[in-house]
């Protein structure tokens, strides 16, 4: 998996490529951890590349939020594939973190 971040105003991008699991998530948290630490800590996750997610991507995903939230900020995630928007409805997870249509609907619900 490649992650590429954008930091665009007060709003930060993370763009993963590929599957997030078990063998891939550390490259994920590190890209977040290092967004945030860097004070940017409203984050835009954009998952139109990502095919597969695993239970550990989860996990990793929800340490995100809420490292996100605790520095005065957020995560929203958009563009799910089917199989992982799957993954999302059926764990829950979508009660607990944001899911958008698009990364201007992200940006808004994160107040940008």
């Amino acid at each position: 998996m490649d992650v590429s971040t954008q930091v665009d105003g007060r709003t930060a991008i993370v763009r993963p490529v590929g599957r997030i699991d078990g063998t891939t998530t550390a490259r994920l948290e590190q890209a977040i951890t290092t967004l945030v630490s860097a004070g940017n800590a409203r984050l835009v996750l954009d998952l139109q590349q990502v095919e597969y997610i695993s239970s550990a991507g989860l996990r990793t995903i929800l340490m995100a939020a809420k490292r996100a939230k605790t520095a005065a900020g957020g995560l929203v995630m958009f563009g799910l594939q089917p199989s992982v928007e799957e993954v999302m409805t059926t764990s829950g997870f979508a009660t607990i973190v944001a899911i958008v249509d698009s990364e201007a609907d992200a940006r808004r619900e994160l107040g940008d």
